[in-house]
């Protein structure tokens, strides 16, 4: 069952090998982070609950990526190199989508916030004060 105000959306890497949707809403919001990773692939996170996220193919073309912490999995295609999605370390129950790998026309509106992920310990510890960290 759908919840209300919610659409199945597809998303997917660069070759199609890997295709996944989420369930989302047509107003969303996303985060820049300036980390290492993010910085250098452009990456735009829209984070979403595990049963929010279905992996429909490409099960067998994902290699993970773990650094630092070790908490994120990135994944990426083997085929083309894309990071699609990936497990984030901010978020280690859901999934980060990369907003970049979906159909942006899709959605009626989409709000852009900076995260300062260089600086991420202290970023989440702010957040969680004003109530707004996981």
């Amino acid at each position: 069952m759908v919840e209300k105000g919610l659409t199945w959306r597809k998303g997917g890497c660069h070759c199609g090998a890997v295709r996944f949707e989420v369930l989302v809403a047509n107003e969303i919001e996303v985060q820049a982070c300036n980390c290492s990773i993010c910085h250098m692939t452009g990456y735009l996170h829209f984070i979403v609950r595990k049963s929010r996220f279905r992996l429909l193919d490409g099960t067998d073309r994902l290699t993970t990526y773990a650094f630092n912490t070790e908490t994120a999995k990135h994944m990426f295609c083997s085929v083309c190199g894309i990071k699609s999605f990936y497990v984030p370390r901010s978020h280690p129950e859901g999934y980060s989508v990369n907003f970049r790998c979906m159909n942006a026309e899709e959605f009626h509106s989409v709000l852009t916030t900076e995260f300062d992920g260089r600086n991420w310990e202290q970023h989440i510890s702010e957040l969680e004060s004003l109530g707004n960290g996981s």
